[in-house]
């Protein structure tokens, strides 16, 4: 119950009770609602405030047929997630794609000073072609060692881009606030952006909004899975 009025599932859909299962539908306090995120909303309970999952569907289905459609020309995308809910979550199913993700913090000029970035990367992967191979063997104990840890630091930052090699097609991120950042140097050179968002975002700031709760691994989850089964179903029917 919600004061007086009860969620409606929709039969047909059993995708309204997994989203349930999952806590979807739950926001934060009214105190930290962003005003364009009224809309999505039921009610609240207990001083939380309860996403409409017949809108949540309908937002998420959008953001599917964007996944779809970028699976069927196998464009690139990358998933930014850095609070600890997500970050494993974004590298699995980043990686069930062979997408790219930014999961520990997001490195500013990622997008928009990318050929500085690029070389970073670059540089990384030839230490750890240098390490593969024993070339940083004839090099003294002190030397390997700051090399080592040199590759340590770089691959914390730089892991999950280690095959860009391009700009990506779109962003997916979990929790638009926190990777404000992210999604602004997306916007500067127009990239889209899918993201996971709650009751304290602001649906404007993307092109595929799905208001949601952001701070949940099991909500996360299900909506990553969701997108990423578009993304597939789309590569299949690639030409």
């Amino acid at each position: 119950m919600l004061g007086s009025k009860n969620i409606t599932l929709k039969s047909s859909d059993s995708n309204f009770e997994k989203m349930l299962k999952a806590g979807v539908h739950f926001g934060y306090s009214r105190s930290r609602r962003h005003p364009k995120m009224k809309q999505f909303l039921f009610g609240i309970k207990n001083n939380v405030e309860i996403f409409n999952l017949e809108k949540t569907k309908q937002k998420l289905d959008e953001a599917k047929e964007f996944m779809k459609n970028l699976g069927k020309e196998n464009k690139k995308i990358i998933f930014v997630g850095t609070k600890i809910e997500s970050r494993k979550l974004i590298e699995s199913f980043a990686k069930e794609i062979s997408a790219l993700y930014v999961n520990e913090r997001w490195i500013g000029g990622t997008l928009t000073n990318f050929k500085t970035i690029k070389n970073r990367i670059n540089y990384l992967n030839d230490l750890i072609k240098k390490k593969e191979t024993g070339e940083l063997e004839k090099y003294t104990k002190k030397e390997q060692l700051q090399t080592e840890k040199e590759i340590s630091k770089l691959k914390f930052h730089f892991q999950g881009l280690q095959t860009i090699e391009d700009l990506p097609s779109a962003l997916v991120v979990v929790d638009s606030k926190k990777e404000r950042n992210a999604i602004m140097e997306a916007k500067k050179i127009s990239i889209p952006v899918v993201a996971i968002m709650n009751s304290d975002c602001n649906p404007d700031d993307v092109d595929y909004s799905i208001p949601s709760n952001d701070n949940s691994k099991s909500s996360i989850e299900y909506i990553l899975k969701e997108l990423t089964e578009s993304y597939k179903e789309g590569m299949k029917t690639k030409t």
